[in-house]
């Protein structure tokens, strides 16, 4: 992870987006940690993203996580069999 300042960032934002492509970039304010620049190398990456970060997604697996816990999931062999 690399920290850069604001300032820094603003000036050479191209690079640094190239930068976040490899490794998260710490925008710092005043020295202190105020942002980070997170880059994606394809729409795939870009996609994981969203989806990592979407409550409404996170809040379905949570519900099949307690649902599989429960003992209401389908095993892999039953469904092989239909």
């Amino acid at each position: 992870m690399k920290k850069v300042a604001l300032s820094e960032v603003k000036d050479h934002l191209s690079e640094y987006l190239r930068v976040a492509e490899k490794e998260h970039v710490v925008i710092t304010r005043h020295g202190k940690p105020a942002g980070i620049l997170v880059g994606f190398k394809s729409e795939d990456d870009w996609f994981e993203f969203k989806l990592e970060n979407d409550p409404r997604f996170l809040k379905r697996i949570s519900a099949a996580r307690s649902s599989l816990r429960a003992g209401k999931g389908t095993r892999l062999e039953e469904l092989s069999k239909k």
